[in-house]
């Protein structure tokens, strides 16, 4: 199926690694060019060599006021245009309720959550008919996560903006898209598996309430993105696509 990618130019945040990284190598794959961005500037110029021809660097801490016209700024330079941007955004410290501090919810909101909206607020500015705005979030948009009090907190804030702003740039034929992801086979999953007492067991029984038996892997998750971003998708926008392997049970 061709998506429709050919020499569209994306900005894919926290590439460095796991779901941010597998959706920039399946943007690529289909012909798009992409920045790709991280807080580290060796793991960013480790990705996207990885990459290879048709990737950029750059980088940029989400939390950075300036971080979002320096990366639309990147686009513009290196490939002439800009088209999009899925926004990735490592997840914040795993935490009960009594074990986050102010601190930790406050470097949280200023990357998770405001770094988020600053992006896509600047790239609604920028952005011309055809374009999209992707976010990664996570299944506790729905329901929360045991041990994951910061981001149960802060993601389903970010579905509800991004619901407002595919109101508002709808009209514009700007699409806003969100992926909701639970267990997908990344090295952020498997430390938090790791955080138990049997990390083998944890794991067995997490596959055993997903209906499809196991993990996603970061290439599926990666493949899915692709498609949203994609004109492929044209007619889809406002919505939360669990990528989950069957575990939301909801419409």
């Amino acid at each position: 199926m061709d998506l429709g990618l050919k020499d569209r130019v994306y900005v894919v945040t926290g590439a460095t690694r796991g779901l941010g990284h597998a959706a920039a190598r399946e943007l690529l794959a289909d012909g798009a060019k992409v920045v790709v961005t991280g807080r580290d500037e060796q793991r960013v110029a480790d990705a996207a060599a990885a990459l290879g021809d048709g990737a950029v660097g750059l980088a940029v801490d989400n939390a950075d006021p300036e971080a979002p016209d320096r990366l639309i700024a990147a686009a513009r330079e290196h490939f002439g245009r800009f088209d999009g941007v899925l926004i990735s955004v490592g997840g914040p410290p795993p935490g009960f309720v009594a074990d986050n501090t102010d601190d930790q919810w406050r470097a949280a909101f200023e990357s998770v959550f405001l770094g988020a909206v600053r992006l896509a607020r600047a790239a609604a500015a920028e952005l011309e008919a055809g374009g999209v705005v992707g976010f990664v979030l996570s299944g506790s948009v729905h329901e929360p996560i045991p041990a994951l009090t910061i981001s149960n907190g802060l993601r389903p804030g970010l579905a509800g903006f991004a619901k407002s702003l595919a109101d508002e740039l709808g009209p514009r034929g700007i699409r806003v898209v969100g992926l909701l992801p639970a267990r997908i086979d990344t090295d952020r999953v498997r430390e938090l598996d790791g955080m138990s007492a049997d990390p083998e067991a944890t794991r067995a029984a997490n596959e055993s309430r997903i209906p499809l038996r196991r993990y996603g892997t970061p290439d599926e998750f990666g493949r899915t993105a692709a498609f949203l971003l994609s004109p492929a998708a044209s007619y889809l926008t406002g919505i939360m696509l669990p990528v989950d392997g069957g575990m939301r049970h909801g419409f």
